[in-house]
């Protein structure tokens, strides 16, 4: 039965998230509690079918990497550049923090010194898919504390790479510190390295390679080529550079997202993302073993304070310090205060270096569980404190989306701006499509907006339908005004969830009409019945 033991892991984690998931979504939960218990019940340490926890966790990493890939893709050099001042100090500043309380508290437990610190570090370390995940579903991805925390992440990512290298060393008593320069210019150096090699060559290279894809017309071949991309470059960052596969998966996602095909290539990876961002949370439920949840309690209740108070109230402190908003500086701080994936690699690496005790793992998972599980409502705490600050500027301009870009497309645009409303502009020609998107599906209409856009105009006739009918599944509220190239298409359009449609076919033929009645002396009154009665007869 070894031969399947992968299918029957995925499925098992799988279904088993699902059904989890779905009872902590009708309890009022965030999912995420869901999949944590999913974990614990197909763990090995309950009851029943077990899933294969090498196994998850291989899967557990394809999710990282697919998730850093898209972060990459949605964000520019730029904005990282943009939140330096406070992401580097801040980062700084939270894994001190971290560091040195964690190591009080494991000393406060007898641990050796060399234990203590390797136990700091272990929760000096942000989950990344948990981050990532609550502020995507928060809504906070794409504004100045998403951009903030994903540099963040970045800073902390290179600071693991660091402690792998540097640990054996510090771990067999050595104390040259000739031997801890040269590891350290090492590891800087084959960083740089990844990032040179990623951003110079990767910016010519890739985009090359999508644009050949694309010529195809094969959407499997394209999609196969962004997974290519992500998981190639993640693997050759670590096998290569000696780096995290995240942080290549990032890089790789940055040069993608540079190019033309930037929106298509995150739609095609966003399916398995989630799917393997899920069995991730899934992966952490199962490493913990009810019967060591007492043994370990003090410990875990010690590592729980840590996780919640050091770091956040450093990142915190730095964003104040930096001028930043209240608000942002609370939803910064309220995200960071939960540990994960890298956590466990260093404490799996001071374990098999005879550094850390077995309860250290136990009580990281238990901590692990306590602090993804509260994280969401956190967030949302501190969500909730920024809508009932009074805002300091005036509030964003109207926002709009125009889908199809030609000629009558291109007039609407230009009347929105001269009417001070940007709007974004999805392209459907059937002869750009394939370089650009197709707007009927749902992850391309959220990219450009549409969950919190105020009106989505549908200037193009291809796959209208469909996109309407995503559109209104992603905003129930927002003003959706459809063109229709045949008055027989607008009640189709309208129970897709159109607000208003408009035929070109009466259009037309009213505006014929119209210029008719005016010059046989018709009023205003005349000219509305007429309206009204030809728009009655489109709609029976």
């Amino acid at each position: 039965m070894h031969e399947i033991d992968i299918i029957l892991t995925l499925a098992g984690a799988l279904t088993a998230a699902l059904i989890f998931g779905l009872s902590a979504q009708k309890l009022g939960l965030s999912p995420i509690v869901g999949y944590l218990a999913a974990g614990v019940a197909v763990g090995p340490f309950t009851p029943g079918f077990v899933a294969q926890t090498a196994v998850a966790s291989q899967f557990a990493e394809l999710g990282v990497v697919l998730l850093m890939f898209g972060v990459g893709i949605n964000l520019h050099v730029r904005e990282l550049l943009a939140v330096r001042r406070v992401a580097l100090p801040g980062a700084a500043a939270g894994m001190l923090a971290a560091t040195v309380a964690g190591a009080l508290a494991a000393r406060a437990f007898g641990w050796s010194p060399l234990a203590s610190v390797v136990y700091g570090l272990a929760l000096a370390v942000t989950s990344t898919v948990v981050l990532l995940r609550v502020f995507g579903d928060a809504s906070l991805m794409h504004t100045p504390v998403g951009h903030v925390a994903v540099g963040w992440l970045l800073v902390e990512d290179l600071f693991v790479v660091l402690v792998v290298v540097l640990l054996p060393i510090v771990a067999k008593g050595a104390t040259d510190a000739g031997a801890l320069v040269l590891a350290v210019g090492l590891a800087v150096g084959k960083l740089a390295a990844l990032a040179a090699f990623t951003l110079v060559v990767g910016r010519r290279a890739i985009p090359s390679l999508l644009a050949f894809i694309a010529k195809t017309g094969s959407r499997e071949l394209f999609t196969l080529t962004v997974l290519v991309m992500a998981i190639g470059v993640a693997v050759g960052a670590a096998k290569l550079f000696g780096a995290s596969m995240a942080l290549g998966a990032f890089l790789a996602g940055l040069v993608v997202g540079q190019s033309q095909f930037a929106a298509r290539a995150a739609s095609d990876a966003l399916p398995l993302r989630d799917a393997f961002a899920v069995v991730f949370f899934v992966a952490t439920g199962m490493l913990l073993d009810p019967a060591r949840v007492w043994p370990t309690l003090p410990l875990t209740l010690a590592t729980t304070a840590v996780v919640l108070t050091a770091k956040p109230i450093a990142a915190g402190a730095v964003a104040i310090i930096a001028r930043k908003p209240v608000a942002m500086a609370l939803a910064l701080a309220l995200g960071l205060g939960q540990i994960g994936e890298f956590s466990f690699v260093l404490a799996s690496l001071g374990r098999s270096l005879g550094a850390l005790p077995e309860a250290a793992t136990q009580a990281l998972v238990m901590t692990a569980i306590v602090t993804i599980t509260a994280n969401p409502f956190l967030v949302r705490l501190a969500k909730r404190r920024e809508r009932s600050e009074p805002e300091p500027a005036p509030a964003p301009a109207y926002r709009a989306i125009v889908v199809g870009c030609g000629p009558i497309g291109k007039s609407l645009v230009r009347l929105l701006v001269e009417s001070d409303v940007a709007p974004t502009v999805v392209e459907l020609n059937e002869t750009t499509a394939r370089e650009l998107a197709d707007a009927s599906r749902p992850e391309i209409l959220e990219l450009a907006g549409a969950r919190d856009a105020d009106t989505l105009f549908f200037t193009s006739s291809a796959s209208a339908e469909a996109c309407v009918r995503a559109a209104r599944a992603l905003n129930p509220k927002m003003l959706i005004l459809a063109r229709a190239a045949y008055a027989s298409e607008t009640g189709a359009l309208e129970r897709a969830g159109a607000s208003e449609v408009v035929s070109a076919e009466t259009e037309l033929a009213l505006a014929f009409t119209e210029r008719l009645l005016q010059r046989l002396g018709a009023s205003a009154e005349q000219l509305d019945h007429e309206r009204a009665r030809v728009r009655g007869e489109v709609h029976q």
